[in-house]
């Protein structure tokens, strides 16, 4: 028999609304938050020889297989930035993103088994994640801080202040924000349709070859240039090197359409997210 009096701590109900946020819930279960960064950061290490020290290797060996291949083979221009810094700085955010995005895609069914056992709010896993991300990203920035130290110290680069620096915490953000919006509408999807993870390992490589990493915006013209124009990762690419190099200019108009785009894709995701987090159990 059920005791009619009996005073609940906390009622577990499901999300009425699909556009819900319920950001005070995943306030609430912010140490499960740093306990899932802690797990994502030891497991992708575990097992390995060099550890973290893949965290400094990987960033600083694509670099140098860049500035063979598009700079001294492909003799592409860096708009008079040193290829070195040129690669890396783009390389450095590029993966931030890519990071964000093809890991958050894969919530759902990497995370069947935890989701299927205890309740908490399922954006933890996809937020967790973006923060473990950040961790590296600190890392590889540092990295590329040393370089760069080094270029201004014994190879006589200049350097200028540059008041866009203080553009590049809200340049990571929108990184962030919008690698974990698309990374969360995937995770929807591909828990009915599998075919998006196939599809996400191949056009996540071609969408960096539509962002300018390797090549400057400037080197494009035409048709070209307006496609990759409208990547709204070219503004958050540009900007960075510009906040850094001080060559060229910073695109305020574009900075504002990628915040715009982003935040749309996001909320999309969220929207999906919610939708799909009722059921999922039955697919995946």
């Amino acid at each position: 028999m059920i005791n009619k009096e009996t005073n609940w701590t906390e009622t577990i109900s499901p999300v009425n609304s699909y556009w819900q946020l319920r950001l005070g819930a995943i306030f609430r279960y912010r140490d499960l938050i740093f306990l899932f960064v802690k797990r994502d950061f030891s497991a992708v290490y575990k097992q390995t020889i060099l550890g973290p020290l893949w965290l400094f290797i990987q960033p600083i060996f694509t670099t140098l297989i860049f500035f063979f291949v598009f700079t001294k083979i492909a003799k592409i221009p860096t708009a008079g930035i040193d290829p070195i810094l040129f690669y890396l700085a783009g390389i450095t955010l590029w993966n931030y993103f890519s990071d964000c995005f093809v890991k958050t895609s894969n919530t759902f069914v990497a995370n069947a088994t935890i989701y299927g056992k205890v309740y908490f709010p399922r954006l933890v896993i996809p937020i967790s994640i973006v923060i473990s991300n950040l961790i590296k990203l600190g890392v590889q920035l540092m990295v590329f801080a040393a370089v760069f130290i080094y270029k201004i110290n014994f190879e006589g680069l200049s350097f200028s202040f540059n008041a866009t620096l203080f553009f590049l915490p809200v340049l990571i953000l929108l990184m962030a924000i919008l690698g974990l919006g698309l990374g969360i509408v995937f995770s929807a999807m591909t828990t009915k349709y599998r075919d998006f993870s196939f599809l996400l390992a191949f056009g996540i490589q071609l969408l960096m070859y539509a962002t300018p990493i390797i090549y400057p915006l400037s080197y494009t013209s035409g048709q070209l240039h307006w496609w990759i124009s409208i990547n709204p990762l070219t503004p958050l690419i540009e900007n960075f090197k510009f906040a850094l190099f001080g060559i060229g200019h910073f695109d305020f108009v574009g900075l504002l359409y990628t915040t715009l785009i982003s935040t749309f894709i996001l909320f999309f995701g969220i929207i999906l997210f919610n939708r799909v987090e009722k059921n999922f159990m039955d697919t995946v």
